[in-house]
């Protein structure tokens, strides 16, 4: 009989955000153990460069220290089933277009444990699955989770689970909203990861024991995590959703020039007050889809709104955003293309449906306009790093 290692914390995948998590729950790096570990994400190319360089780099602020990746590296999530090692828990923080393939492997792992009779026992044997990459996608995310395993059912490789198992299941589907922070630098053999200040994850969806459990296990270990004071993910979603736009997109369209150079610039860069009015103009479209779809109340400030978007963002200042580390990297390598990162499409394309949904025109105008901008800048900064 399989069960669940107790206390335990699989990271999927080993990216910046990932290794920022695995510093910050690992004491900074003091107390490694097999309580917390890196999981590989299924036919993943960056797995397979991880195990070849058999090492994992990750920068303190006195030294870099190396990990061997057999030590804190596992295989994918089927066959960690299959050698009786799940965690309890599994932080999912791929790119947010990586998320679907995720899904689909968790749905084969409860086949798994559906093969073995074992979806019947008092403890079920299903990690806690917490996503924590950026977007707006956890209504969406949830449903087609739901649909899969249907599909399975459909097809006789699942028994039916409602009306007592699926409720257990779909409870431990949860969000994990984070302004947790990290830099990669280099590539394959040169890679080194910088993790950043200790940052806020909120625990939202599922029901509230698995929240609560997440997060005592989760802040146990010395990461910070805490139960999120809006229970709906969306609200959370739209909440970062206006800090990442703000530092990523916005800072994306302030980096690239007319001429195509790109330039680094840090949050307290792109939040100078010669860019406030930009910042607020986007803040009140976010603010009105959401108004409209009932994340924001009728009665709520946009200014209530703003101050803690700027409070979230001045915290990390000296951060450079994730989408211009990538940028920036693409540009070193060479490979840089004109089209958004993932986690641009997971917010921009979910705020164009909502408008449109909403009949928001000017809105859909608005973020449209956002996707173009964007799309021009990466064409020159392509352009001339040909």
């Amino acid at each position: 009989m399989v069960s669940l290692i107790k206390d335990s914390v699989g990271i999927l995948p080993a990216g910046a955000l990932g290794v920022s998590f695995f510093y910050h729950l690992t004491q900074q790096l003091t107390q490694v153990d097999d309580r917390v570990y890196f999981l590989e994400r299924q036919n993943s190319s960056s797995s397979q460069v991880l195990k070849k360089s058999g090492k994992i780099a990750i920068a303190t602020s006195e030294t870099i220290k190396y990990f061997p990746t057999a030590k804190i590296l596992k295989p994918d999530l089927l066959s960690c089933y299959k050698l009786a090692f799940l965690p309890e828990i599994i932080l999912i923080c791929p790119n947010p277009d990586q998320l679907l393939s995720i899904i689909s492997t968790v749905v084969e792992l409860l086949i798994l444990i559906s093969e073995q009779e074992e979806l019947l026992q008092p403890e079920l044997p299903f990690p806690y699955l917490v996503l924590s990459s950026n977007g707006i996608y956890f209504q969406r995310f949830r449903q087609i989770f739901i649909e899969k395993i249907e599909e399975a059912t459909l097809f006789g490789r699942l028994a039916d689970l409602w009306p007592d198992i699926m409720p257990r299941i779909v409870s431990r589907f949860l969000r994990g909203v984070t302004i947790q922070t990290g830099v990669r630098e280099g590539s394959e053999d040169n890679t080194i990861y910088r993790p950043g200040p200790r940052g806020r994850t909120q625990i939202t969806g599922g029901d509230i024991t698995a929240r609560e459990r997440c997060c005592e296990i989760l802040a146990g270990k010395g990461a910070w995590f805490e139960l999120a004071p809006n229970s709906s993910p969306t609200r959370i979603e739209f909440d970062k959703a206006l800090a990442n736009l703000s530092t990523n997109l916005l800072g994306q369209l302030m980096s690239i020039d007319a001429q195509g150079k790109f330039k680094v610039l840090t949050v307290g860069e792109i939040l100078a007050n010669s860019h406030q009015p930009e910042i607020r103009e986007l803040a009140s479209h976010v603010f009105k889809v959401g108004q409209m779809i009932k994340v924001y109340g009728k009665d709520e400030n946009l200014e209530v709104i703003l101050d803690q978007l700027m409070e979230t963002c001045h915290a990390h200042e000296s951060h450079i955003p994730s989408s211009l580390q990538w940028v920036d990297t693409k540009i070193r390598l060479l490979s840089l293309e004109p089209e958004m990162t993932p986690t641009e499409a997971w917010l921009l394309e979910p705020l164009i449906r909502y408008a449109k949904a909403s009949e928001l025109e000017d809105s859909v105008n608005y973020f449209e306009s956002l996707k173009n901008q964007l799309i021009e800048k990466l064409t020159l900064a392509t352009n001339r790093n040909r």
